[in-house]
């Protein structure tokens, strides 16, 4: 009920009170249609108050107004690299550029004596809520970054069905609060025009820019002296004022030079068309040996046995390499009995995979550090970086029916009758750690 009252009421009531009211007021008072300026009572802070903040606020409204009006320009302007960013540390300058100068306005207000004379209550409303608004934009700036560009798809949409009768606040319903409020205070300004000084809005003397100079012409000697004075501080003023934006448009055109180059340090080089195909060709080849490895993990997890290799293919002096339950290298022997013999190739050292060759004394040797280890015991030899022993695997024989024939626990004893004519007919596998335990 709240967010209709405060999205689509208070818009309708707002921009309803703003026409008629403005019309009420430019036919009845017209009279009253300027910002009441107050610049021949004070004019010192006014210069650093009023200009700050028109050209601030300036900015940032004519920034919301091209949004509104050409959001598919805007949101395909705001996809060139660096204009996004160039657009949103403008606007948070400029809103900082109006706080300041609001801020100044604010202050002279509450402390010129002369300007408080002719000051009344509802301008320093009007000024409180003015810097409570542009604050409030300047946080959801900061806290919910990239509202240029992500506006045009809700607050656009949202604005436009008001204007055509078609309102749907669900676009702006799920904004956080301080968005919420945002919104609100703008419908709350509109509704405050007609009845405030926020009404020479529509009374911008737009013809001074195209108007001849006017020449002014004393015949009092003292005014002349005066008007001289006045002339050469004018001057002065407008060459130093030439001078400033001439910097600040360097400054920008600087920053935007240094903010690219930084949004291109940070996005990297960009590639040739076959350095981004070889680029995918081994993200592919990295994903496809992960899902193999993930494959691998779930039949580990599925069967309580895996095939290691055949009987006959297994030799005394070299290993077969295999993946074993824990997804480590494993190597699996014929050993001197006759029977299968798995054991780790995982070097208990740094975890280094150890090489398959058997040595003249039975061992096997990890490359990365030279540690020998006993094929029969697991055990390393003295002196070796690596000190404790690899571990034995359990095996089972499976015959050509798929009957289990032998198996062998890590520490027990071969459990079945082998026959060795059979043999080489049975295929090795690997147990479960929990099942060879069992």
């Amino acid at each position: 009920m709240m967010d209709a009252f405060l999205f689509v009421g208070l818009p309708y009531l707002s921009l309803l009170i703003f026409v008629v009211g403005c019309l009420w007021r430019a036919r009845r008072e017209k009279f009253t249609l300027t910002a009441r300026s107050s610049q021949f009572l004070e004019d010192r802070q006014l210069l650093f108050g009023s200009t700050p903040w028109h050209i601030g606020i300036g900015i940032v409204l004519l920034g919301h107004l091209i949004a509104v009006l050409f959001p598919k320009v805007w949101a395909s302007l705001l996809t060139v690299p660096g204009a996004l960013l160039a657009v949103e540390t403008v606007g948070v300058a400029c809103s900082l550029l109006a706080v300041a100068g609001l801020s100044v306005l604010l202050v002279r207000r509450l402390t010129s004596g002369r300007v408080q004379a002719v000051t009344t209550p509802a301008d320093l409303i009007v000024a409180g809520l003015l810097l409570v608004q542009v604050v409030v934009g300047l946080l959801s700036a900061i806290h919910y970054r990239y509202g240029s560009a992500w506006s045009t798809g809700t607050v656009v949409p949202y604005f436009w069905g008001l204007i055509k009768l078609q309102p749907d606040m669900s676009y702006v319903t799920g904004f956080p609060p301080l968005f919420k409020l945002h919104l609100t205070l703008a419908w709350v300004m509109v509704l405050l025009v007609p009845f405030t000084r926020l009404i020479h809005l529509l009374a911008l003397p737009l013809q001074y820019l195209w108007r001849a100079p006017i020449w002014v012409v004393w015949n009092n000697a003292r005014r002349r002296r005066e008007a001289a004075v006045a002339m050469a501080r004018a001057e002065s003023r407008r060459e130093f004022l030439k001078g400033a934006v001439g910097v600040a448009g360097a400054g920008g055109l600087l920053a935007l030079g240094v903010m690219e180059k930084g949004v291109s340090y940070f996005r990297g080089p960009r590639l040739e068309p076959e350095m981004e195909a070889e680029l995918l060709t081994k993200k592919l080849q990295r994903l496809q040996q992960t899902a193999e490895e993930r494959e691998l993990e779930l039949e580990r997890q599925r069967n309580p046995m895996i095939l290691v290799a055949r009987y006959s293919e297994l030799t005394e002096n070299k290993g077969k390499y295999f993946i074993d339950y824990s997804m480590a290298p494993a190597l699996a022997f014929k050993g001197k009995d006759g029977l299968p013999l798995l054991i780790s190739a995982k070097c208990t050292h740094l975890g280094c995979t150890v090489g398959s060759e058997v040595d003249a004394q039975g061992r096997i040797l990890c490359p990365c550090h030279v540690s020998y280890f006993d094929l029969r015991t697991g055990r390393p030899n003295e002196g070796a970086p690596a000190k404790a022993p690899l571990p034995h695997l359990g095996w089972a024989l499976v015959d050509a029916s798929g009957k289990v024939v032998a198996r062998k626990s890590p520490r027990g004893p071969v459990e079945g009758d082998v026959d060795p004519a059979a043999l080489a007919q049975c295929s090795v596998y690997i147990i479960k750690p929990q099942a060879s335990a069992t």
